[in-house]
């Protein structure tokens, strides 16, 4: 019974760090960017979008297609950074287990 107590006063420790880490993670920022910087996306930890950067050269009338494929990949870029930043700050309670549906 000694064990059970121990283990559960972990696992709300392990709780309260992990919320600690989630609003950390809101305060943190990504760029994810494409076409050498002429489109840059800025995510935070919760991949709430927080910028978009275009630059002027990216904008062509004639070639709008070139500017969307732009922000899908800079859209992507960001989203794979997120996920590192948060697979990276999640780890470190979990000691590198990947476990799924943790975060």
């Amino acid at each position: 019974m000694r064990n059970m107590q121990n283990m559960m006063k972990q696992m709300q420790k392990m709780q309260k760090q992990m919320q600690k880490v989630q609003e950390e993670l809101k305060e943190k920022t990504v760029e994810g960017t494409a076409g050498g910087g002429m489109v840059t996306i800025t995510l935070n930890g919760h991949k709430e979008l927080v910028d978009v950067s275009i630059q002027p050269e990216a904008v062509d009338p004639d070639d709008v297609e070139m500017l969307e494929d732009l922000i899908l990949a800079a859209m992507n870029d960001a989203m794979k950074k997120v996920d590192e930043l948060v697979q990276k700050d999640m780890g470190k309670l979990t000691g590198g287990l990947n476990i799924p549906g943790l975060f």
